[in-house]
């Protein structure tokens, strides 16, 4: 599982070539796939912290926060579960605004995905 997430940042950092995307801050509307294959929904929120750099925060039915980057058309987060866990996701940053991504958690099997569309 470790390489298809390493696989797939690298992939979306090597699509940052000419333009560096946006990525708007506020409310995004969130839907996902769990590590199951069942589905979710909630919120997120994204506050930029610098040129390159955010916050952000799932409402999910569990919470969860994190610290983001942006790169070119690649959009990445390390979060934190209120329970303790950590995930990572990295999503690519579409012409619309919104963000297509794959997420994992550590130590566990699998591979979720994850649409926020802003609000």
């Amino acid at each position: 599982m470790g390489k298809l997430v390493w696989i797939c940042l690298a992939a979306t950092l090597g699509m940052a070539s000419v333009a560096q995307a946006d990525v708007a801050a506020g409310t995004y509307t969130v839907e996902g796939t769990n590590l199951d294959g069942s589905s979710y929904g909630g919120t997120a929120r994204i506050e930029p912290s610098s040129d390159t750099t955010c916050h952000i925060h799932w409402s999910t039915g569990s919470e969860s926060t994190g610290i983001c980057m942006l790169y070119g058309n690649a959009f990445a987060a390390g979060y934190v579960f209120e329970t303790g866990g950590v995930g990572l996701v990295v999503y690519e940053v579409m012409d619309d605004g919104s963000l297509e991504g794959v997420w994992t958690i550590d130590g566990l099997s699998g591979a979720g995905t994850e649409i926020l569309t802003p609000q």
